[in-house]
């Protein structure tokens, strides 16, 4: 009896200050397959991209994922940029992205190509719509609340 392959779903991001939206999106992601792997944003990528370094070291951050039920995998992405490298190293079938990120998917998808992996790229839409489903909105309510 031949095993069957597990299916495994890889998504990446910063998720500082964990939230609901973050929740909704990764059991989405684990939806996806058998396996869900996290590539958690390298804090020098975090203050490229966002302007400001992240509340939670890329350490915490990988702690925080590591203990919830529908992850499998964290690995903590390379500084500065999206590694393919760590990508093509973890051999996805399925790379999730989440409503927000702003990827061209065309684009990424090109990429992988010419990387040689092979992996479907599926963009999970919102499931939770909230004010508070953001970590700047949560960061600006405590900033409101506790510094005014």
């Amino acid at each position: 009896m031949t095993k069957k392959k597990k299916i495994r779903v890889v998504t990446g991001g910063v998720f500082d200050i964990l939230h609901v939206g973050h929740i909704h999106f990764l059991k989405q992601a684990k939806e996806l397959g058998d396996e869900l792997v996290v590539i958690v944003a390298h804090d020098k990528t975090v203050e490229e991209r966002k302007g400001r370094r992240p509340i939670n070291s890329m350490y915490e951050r990988a702690e925080v994922l590591k203990a919830l039920k529908m992850v499998d995998e964290v690995v903590i992405g390379e500084p500065n940029c999206i590694s393919f490298e760590i990508v093509k190293q973890l051999n996805p079938d399925i790379i999730a992205l989440g409503p927000d990120q702003n990827f061209d998917v065309s684009a990424l998808k090109e990429e992988l190509k010419k990387k040689n992996i092979n992996a479907e790229v599926i963009r999970i839409p919102y499931a939770y719509k909230s004010d508070v489903a953001k970590t700047s909105k949560i960061i600006q309510k405590i900033v409101e609340t506790f510094c005014e």
